[in-house]
Order: structure tokens, then sequence, then C-alpha cells
């Protein structure tokens, strides 16, 4: 839909409605994970990825068919977009690792994390400025990183380790996002799929476990369907809101990921995790609002110190 001609009222309704957009598609997310965290507790981590990979292409592939498939024949920066497609598998296989060890609420603690790596490599990958302001909460996030991990003798456990990894990954993809503005959303998720739908194949035979029911197997084709949806419910809501109404919400993520680790899974929020969830959603928070600060501020002065 071409927002441009929505006349003012429905566009208007359609913006109000962003917020409730977003927020649906952060639930649907936590759904995703935490149908992940159930189904890797019982089938191999290949499978799982493999069968979610495809069920979501099956989705994904009619919608690119009647927008026709340019992107994926003239595909902008190759050797990054490659580059994104190896991050984002090994962004994937390091979640539904992480998660089968821990709590969903520790795990995506870290995952949010990532806007903060991203802000500080900024300056170095993209030649951002990034003032004094901004390096303050990053400095903040970390330390929110830090009490997460719990410091102590047995604080880097290998599953702590992986999702370090893991999000260090995600930050990547957000990164190569901001460099590969001129591909279309569709095309980039498309190549994310398909990488992960071959890792998956090649790693499939290594753990796998006959579909146990009817049920379990819904519940596998269901896991790409739902992150499907999330996807287009997110660029739906950043399509018909502004950004800074709506960006804010995905931290929500977070308080779904307690909801559906404690009534389906039992896990309760440690005070290591409570601290250091706070400190890491404060500091992305004010990274983000001062981003947006400065983009208003820029289009009065051609460039404002911070």
């Amino acid at each position: 839909m071409n927002f441009q001609h929505v006349p003012g009222a429905a566009r208007k309704a359609l913006g109000a409605a962003g917020p409730g957009i977003m927020l649906l598609g952060m639930l649907m997310f936590a759904m995703n994970d935490a149908i992940g965290k159930w189904l890797v507790a019982s089938y191999g981590l290949g499978q799982v990825i493999l069968i979610r990979s495809v069920a979501a292409l099956i989705i994904l592939i009619p919608l690119m068919w009647k927008d026709g498939l340019a992107p994926l024949i003239t595909v902008e920066r190759p050797r990054l977009q490659a580059a994104r497609v190896v991050f984002s598998t090994l962004e994937l296989f390091c979640f539904y690792y992480a998660v089968m060890y821990m709590p969903l609420a520790d795990v995506m603690t870290y995952w949010l994390a990532a806007p903060i790596y991203v802000a500080a490599a900024s300056p170095l990958i993209l030649g951002e400025k990034v003032g004094w302001r901004r390096w303050s909460a990053i400095a903040v996030g970390f330390v929110g990183v830090v009490i997460t991990l719990e410091p102590s003798s047995a604080m880097f456990t290998f599953p702590a380790l992986i999702s370090i990894l893991g999000t260090g990954a995600f930050a990547f993809m957000l990164l190569s996002g901001r460099s590969l503005r001129n591909t279309p959303d569709k095309a980039l998720v498309f190549f994310q799929l398909a990488g992960c739908g071959i890792a998956g194949l090649v790693i499939a035979p290594v753990g796998w476990q006959p579909i146990a029911s009817l049920g379990e197997g819904l519940l596998l084709g269901l896991l790409g369907i739902v992150a499907m949806g999330a996807h287009m419910l997110v660029n739906r809501a950043l399509k018909v809101s502004d950004a800074a109404t709506v960006a804010p919400l995905q931290y929500t993520l977070l308080l779904f990921a307690v909801i559906f680790g404690w009534t389906i899974f039992g896990e309760v929020p440690g005070n290591a995790m409570i601290v250091g969830a706070t400190l890491i959603v404060g500091s992305g928070l004010f990274i983000f609002l001062r981003e947006q600060q400065l983009k208003k501020r820029d289009t009065v002065l051609p460039s404002v110190p911070e």
C-alpha cells in the first residue's frame, strides 16, 4: 500500500494504530522465541531451523513473486549481502542454542543489547559521530551486560559466550542493514531465510528426531509463519507511524519474554538479570531518543555538536 495516496484522515488513523501493530509484532516475536525454546528441547537444532526456514519461505516467496524477483537478480553489494547472510545464520543458531540452556528472558536481554553495540561500532564502521552523551549511555549498557553475566568464577559459561557471540552477529546485521538501504526488506529476509535453510539442511541429520505428534509438527511449521508475521507487523508499524513513536516499543519484547518464560517454563528472573536488563533497556532507549533528537536538529542545521 502506498500511504502517500491514502486520505489524510485514514492516514492519521493508521498512524494511531502503529503502536498497537508494533506491540502485536513484539508479542509474535516472543511467541516465536518461546515456541523455538520448546522445540529445541526435543528436536535437533538444525532440524528446527530447517523446518522454520522452509515454512517461512513458503509464505514469503508468493509475496515476492507478486512484487517481482528483480531484487534477487540484481543484488546490491553482493559481498556485504553474503556476509550478512553468514552472520544472520550464525545469530539464529546461537539464539536457539542459548535458549536450550538459559532462561528465555536472560537470552533476550543479551539480544536487546545489540543496538548498544551498533552505537559503539558505528564511528569505526560507518563513520558516524558519537558524542559524550551517547558514549556514556553505551558505557552504562555494557555495565548492564556485565551484571547480567553475574560476575563470578563461572560467569563465562559456554551458553553465555554463545549468547554474546549471537548478539554480536545480530549487531552486525543491524549495521549492515544501514549500508543496504536500497535492498527491499523482503529481499533481505529472503536471503536470511535461504542461508539459514541451507545451513539447517547441512546440520539437520545431526540429532534429527521423528516428529512425535501432529501438534508438534504444526508447531514446527508455525515457528516460521509466526516469525514472518512478526516481521511484517513491525515493518508495517514503521511505515504507518513515526519511528520515534513505535521503535522504543521493541523493548516490550523483554516483558513478553519474562511472561512466557515464567508461565510456560517456570523461569523466574534473577536479581542480576533484572538490574542488568534495566540498564540495557534504559541506555538503549536513551541512544535511540538521542539519535532521533539529532536527526530533527539536522533538518535545520548541517551539523550539530553533541
